[in-house]
């Protein structure tokens, strides 16, 4: 998706970031991620930021098994902006976030209303808000053998048309969004550095999960 006149400019993304961690979910920038929000600490998060800039950084927990009410956290997360916004009969917002800008953890804050919050650094990230490459990045016979063996393995079905003509950023963006890699494996889609980068690992994940599936010992 292209940015909106509503998208921050590099100058206007702020010093802190509330932080919702959560395992195996991934936001990269210009992806579009949908969010159940139950919580009564992250009910009162978003309050907060339907009120300022709309911001949330997504980051992950660092042990994907931990329970703890406040896990250790990878340094390094996506910020995205609420772009839609619903209320349930039951207390529940239901929201969409748009990615905009990649960012490292500079130091934990003070908890604000049981969430998290963290002084953020965009120093490193500029490019996640400039426009797309028009140059092709992706592979697209390569991911097409790779990609069809890895969702027949996972039982799902493909509008291959609409796939051949989704541009390499947005695909590549979608499927290291939604395919269900490891957390560790998401942590490493959001750290690459470049979009081929990102595209060469996709790539990598999708085919060595294909191999993994055939080289299964049968059980008996």
């Amino acid at each position: 998706m292209t940015t909106t006149p509503f998208h921050p400019r590099f100058e206007e993304l702020g010093p802190t970031l509330p932080v919702f961690p959560l395992t195996g979910v991934l936001l990269l920038p210009r992806g579009l991620l949908p969010l159940n929000i139950f919580e009564t600490r992250y009910i009162a998060m978003v309050d907060d930021a339907l009120s300022s800039d709309r911001m949330i950084g997504m980051v992950q927990p660092v042990d994907p098994h931990c329970r703890a009410h406040a896990p250790e956290i990878y340094r390094l997360g996506c910020a995205g902006r609420i772009t839609s916004f619903e209320e349930t009969d039951d207390g529940r917002y239901l929201i969409t976030l748009c990615g905009v800008c990649r960012f490292r953890i500079a130091e934990e804050l003070e908890k604000t209303r049981g969430y998290r919050r963290v002084s953020a650094d965009w120093s490193c990230f500029p490019d996640d808000l400039g426009e797309p490459p028009d140059l092709p990045v992706l592979d697209r016979d390569r991911l097409d053998r790779a990609l069809g063996a890895y969702f027949e393995r996972h039982g799902i079905s493909a509008n291959w048309q609409a796939i051949a003509q989704t541009p390499d950023e947005r695909l590549i963006t979608s499927l290291s969004m939604i395919c269900p890699f490891e957390p560790p494996e998401k942590q490493a889609l959001l750290e690459a550095p470049t979009l081929a980068g990102r595209a060469e690992l996709l790539l990598s994940l999708i085919e060595m999960a294909v191999l993994d599936n055939v080289d299964e010992p049968a059980r008996h």
